[in-house]
């Protein structure tokens, strides 16, 4: 079959509005992600070991098990759970599934920029007798979050190309009105070569200025460590 452009206006539409699908459900899955890499982050620093193992565990579990299949387990497994079960709506599922996903990822980042706060940061937040909500909203979390921008923003892209999976339960994005369009025409080759370009067009740009941004960052905390050492080069690499 030869290429045809008529297909690619024709599905221009489609795509186009399954393109602000996509971006909603990307950025609510990595609100949520955000929201829930915090409380994980939490959890793993309660002092007392049942509770860091176990945490550990369902942290090792959900990186080691790939996120399509958690999106399948929410959709189709979950409603069949005796007692707990019910029924998810797939932008649902797909917030809990990828956004509960990247969580997990996102909490090693809050972590290793809450250790890289200088120790004598704590130690005057104790030594002023600060109560825990100021010491943290106060004294650590705004030393530990601008170092991890440049980090959260590579996960929000590499999230911006996991949100296609969710056209497996039924989402209708990018692709799913690609494959819908290919379905009733039997031209898949316009339409999904459309969503590629929109991906580029979207994530290239994006990526750019993530990297601007992380050499920024990169100037600016080590101006203030001499010693050319980064505790935030511990980040974490998504797995798959």
């Amino acid at each position: 079959m030869t290429w045809s452009w008529n297909y690619v206006w024709d599905s221009f539409p489609l795509i186009f509005e399954g393109m602000w699908i996509t971006l909603g459900l990307t950025i609510g899955c990595f609100a949520f992600a955000m929201a829930f890499g915090f409380v994980w982050t939490f959890l793993r620093r309660i002092p007392w070991k049942p509770v860091q193992k176990v945490v550990g565990f369902v942290l090792e579990f959900i990186r080691s098990t790939p996120p399509l299949v958690q999106l399948f387990f929410l959709f189709y497994a979950w409603p069949m759970v005796p007692y707990v079960g019910v029924t998810l709506d797939p932008i649902t599922c797909a917030v809990l599934g990828l956004g509960g996903h990247f969580s997990t990822y996102i909490s090693e980042i809050y972590r290793s920029g809450i250790e890289s706060v200088d120790k004598g940061q704590w130690e005057a937040s104790t030594a002023l007798n600060l109560s825990t909500r100021k010491k943290w909203t106060k004294i650590i979390l705004p030393q530990a979050i601008p170092p991890t921008i440049p980090m959260l923003g590579n996960y929000l892209i590499i999230m911006f190309k996991e949100v296609p999976l969710t056209a497996t339960i039924g989402v209708t994005g990018m692709l799913h009105a690609a494959e819908t369009f290919g379905s009733q025409t039997f031209a898949y080759v316009e339409p999904l070569t459309l969503v590629a370009v929109f991906f580029l067009a979207m994530s290239y740009p994006s990526a750019v200025l993530i990297r601007k941004l992380e050499a920024k960052y990169n100037r600016r905390f080590d101006k203030k460590n001499p010693t050319g050492t980064n505790k935030m080069d511990k980040g974490v690499a998504l797995n798959g």
